[in-house]
């Protein structure tokens, strides 16, 4: 078959500007939105859960600057979509928490059972997501490979924050017993009587 070109289209270099600009505000706008969701959700863990995807877009702008990353549309949606990823972690760890609090055990043992028990989850989310970088990367172009990187680059850094700076923030927190409290983590009405 012939090719025929059916459209082409220029983008000037202050306008594509503008469009990373506008993106970025958008990827920070809606981090500030999930921070104060998760907040208000899960209460204190939302609060550790802030700071762990603090230190995420930190660990992300390092890994950045070192590889050296350009930032395109794709490689800001390839950043957002792991952003996602690095939540997902989170809320899969607290529910699993809260159900272990449900069920009547420590708040101790049920951050210890929280994190084993999702585990496998999020270890399964995201080799999957890997596996797809790593297929976007062998065979896609250009735009494409810098979205597949960006990715990569932040499910690997989901993964070690989900798992590894969360729990660490949270054990840190339960060393002081003013912070020790079930309802904390949990409105009252929901722990099994006796508790609080």
């Amino acid at each position: 078959l012939p090719v025929k070109i059916l459209e082409v289209r220029s983008v000037g270099p202050s306008l594509g500007a503008e469009n990373i600009r506008t993106s970025l505000l958008a990827a920070l706008s809606g981090l500030l939105l999930v921070g104060v969701f998760m907040v208000v959700v899960y209460r204190l863990p939302g609060a550790v859960a802030v700071v762990a995807l603090s230190l995420y877009a930190l660990f992300n702008l390092a890994v950045y600057s070192l590889i050296p990353v350009t930032l395109t549309l794709p490689g800001i949606a390839g950043f957002i979509l792991s952003v996602g990823m690095a939540v997902d972690a989170n809320v899969l760890i607290f529910e699993r928490v809260k159900e272990e609090l449900r069920s009547g055990n420590t708040l101790i043992r049920s951050i210890d059972t929280g994190f084993s028990l999702a585990f496998s989850s999020i270890l399964d989310g995201h080799v999957t997501g890997l596996i797809s970088c790593l297929a976007l990367f062998t065979l896609g172009t250009g735009l494409v490979k810098g979205f597949a990187v960006t990715l990569a680059i932040g499910l690997l850094l989901s993964l070690f924050t989900a798992l590894t700076c969360t729990r660490t923030l949270l054990r840190l927190l339960m060393t002081y017993p003013a912070l020790r409290r079930p309802t904390y983590f949990l409105p009252a009405s929901q722990l099994p009587t006796g508790v609080a």
